[in-house]
């Protein structure tokens, strides 16, 4: 085999493996750019809940001022609950209609 047509078959695989390699770098980097594209919504999610916690706590203690009332507690309780577990105070029949 002459020397030039083992350099034709070292280039040509070696290209190939640039090729191959540069696809996955850029398969790796599309994940990476989604992944932190979920974070940042995640983040923006946490802020928000954050805030609506930090004001019913100091709802909470406006009313704690006035006196312990184990219905402000419950109200709180529920409001957080229904918050943490994605549902609204009303109930829907099977329709579609709330209730």
């Amino acid at each position: 085999m002459s020397q030039f047509l083992q350099m034709n078959i070292f280039f040509f695989i070696t290209t190939l493996v640039v090729v191959c390699c540069g696809i996955l770098i850029v398969a790796i980097l599309y994940r990476v750019w989604h992944i932190l594209g979920n974070i940042e919504k995640i983040s923006k999610d946490v802020s928000e809940e954050s805030a609506l916690l930090r004001d019913d706590l100091r709802e909470m203690r406006q009313k704690m001022q006035n006196g312990f009332s184990v219905v402000a507690l419950g109200v709180f309780l529920n409001k957080a609950l229904k918050r943490f577990t994605g549902r609204s105070g009303k109930r829907q029949k099977s329709g579609g209609e709330t209730v």
